[in-house]
């Protein structure tokens, strides 16, 4: 596959504008962070969730632990207030991934199952279709983004997690076919194929849109080996897929985070706290694969309440209502409430504001967001937004900017 054109790259900070939108940004950020909590306040350990088992590891049980508080990303992506302006109601989501357990409780259900792709040995497809439409429990508020959304089930890898270009154009095509209007692809491979580039066009042929993880989750790495240099990664590097990567509770790229050439949106996806494929416990995970699931919840909520909107239009109203960053961050909120057109639509022009408190992000599953009002700052806020979000053309189907570029574990600038 031929990658697409690209703007010009480096590790350099951008002068001018960028320069200003980050001070504003560092002059909003409040200190405060906390690590995963039940309602109590007591400090919750959760266990891991796998990408995926190497040969001889048990299947991943349940949890016992519950982390029952608010969780630092649902916070960041005012989940509670959208909420209020529908719940993905009559959209399907397929979760291309190891499966999702119809064992999962706050998934019951809304469950579809294409193949044998009901069942869950990893638990990592049900930790992603948890936080796209999980329910909450009973006094626990963890909960999905969409969560009258249903899910589709299909499996784009083997039983153990290990995917392949093959396995996840398979999967591409059986979502499309089960008629899913938000396909969500957790694998990310280091090539594409010929048939994977014809699934991504087959997906855009039927209207369903593509979210998927700009990078692979992190692994277990050997000490002293070292970390693999950026590039690209498929799907998400095919024209017309939305591809997402994941952030920490500063906003930051995660220090173990591999890194990429560019993507779309940046989505909180470093320690944070899902359901695992059976029991009512929670496990904590950090990939781009758990920050693709929130964008892919996002659009699912896009296009429960604009159902006018395309595959095409939805991705260009997540990425034009986005908070303003070198890799935009996912904006539910701005995403579904917006009335205008999403690109003549400032952030200073909304009510308030989001910021990511400072801190480790992958220390512990759950940090507390900010919420803050900044009286007199509306100039300042629409002077930012002017200044970052300029059209930039790009040959990528329905993009309407440059993919962004990524440096390294945390660094981004924008395309020319």
């Amino acid at each position: 596959m031929t990658p697409r054109p690209r703007g010009r790259c480096g590790l350099r900070r951008r002068t001018g504008r960028l320069r200003a939108a980050a001070l504003l940004a560092a002059a909003l950020v409040l200190p405060g962070a906390g690590p995963a909590t039940a309602a109590d306040g007591q400090k919750v350990r959760l266990p891991v969730m796998p990408a995926r088992l190497e040969a001889g590891d048990p299947c991943t049980g349940g949890s016992k632990a519950r982390a029952t508080a608010v969780p630092w990303e649902q916070q960041n992506l005012q989940l509670a207030r959208t909420s209020a302006f529908g719940k993905g109601a009559g959209v399907k989501v397929a979760v291309v991934d190891t499966g999702v357990s119809t064992d999962a409780p706050t998934l019951a259900g809304r469950v579809s199952v294409v193949g044998g792709a009901g069942t869950d040995c990893v638990g990592h497809g049900t930790f992603v279709a948890g936080l796209i439409a999980a329910a909450p429990a009973e006094n626990v508020r963890v909960a999905g983004v969409a969560q009258e959304s249903r899910i589709i089930a299909v499996r784009g890898t083997d039983e153990r997690g290990t995917a392949t270009a093959a396995s996840v154009a398979a999967g591409i095509r059986a979502a499309t076919d089960a008629g899913a209007k938000v396909v969500q692809v957790s694998p990310a491979l280091a090539s594409g194929s010929p048939a994977l580039a014809s699934a991504v066009r087959y997906a855009a042929a039927h209207d369903a849109l593509i979210v998927a993880a700009a990078t692979p989750d992190p692994m277990r790495s050997s000490p002293g080996r070292e970390p693999e240099p950026p590039r690209d990664y498929w799907p998400a590097s095919a024209p017309g897929v939305l591809s997402v990567i994941d952030m920490d509770s500063r906003g930051a790229r995660p220090d173990n985070a591999p890194a990429t050439l560019g993507a779309d949106l940046a989505a909180p996806g470093d320690g944070v706290v899902g359901v695992g494929p059976r029991g009512g416990g929670h496990f904590i995970g950090s990939g781009a694969s758990f920050a693709a699931a929130y964008a892919a919840g996002t659009a699912a909520l896009v296009r429960s309440a604009h159902p006018e909107l395309s595959a095409a239009a939805t991705a260009r109203r997540l990425t034009r209502t986005a908070y303003p960053a070198d890799v935009p961050h996912l904006d539910p909120y701005a995403a579904v409430t917006s009335v205008q057109d999403p690109a003549e639509h400032t952030r200073a022009e909304r009510d308030d504001s989001v910021v990511l408190p400072p801190g480790n992000g992958s220390e512990g599953a759950t940090r507390r967001a900010v919420w803050i009002t900044v009286a007199g700052g509306s100039l300042a806020l629409l002077v930012a937004w002017a200044a970052l979000i300029v059209p930039r053309g790009r040959s990528r189907g329905w993009r309407p900017a440059a993919r962004r570029r990524v440096a390294g574990a945390g660094t981004a600038t924008p395309g020319d």
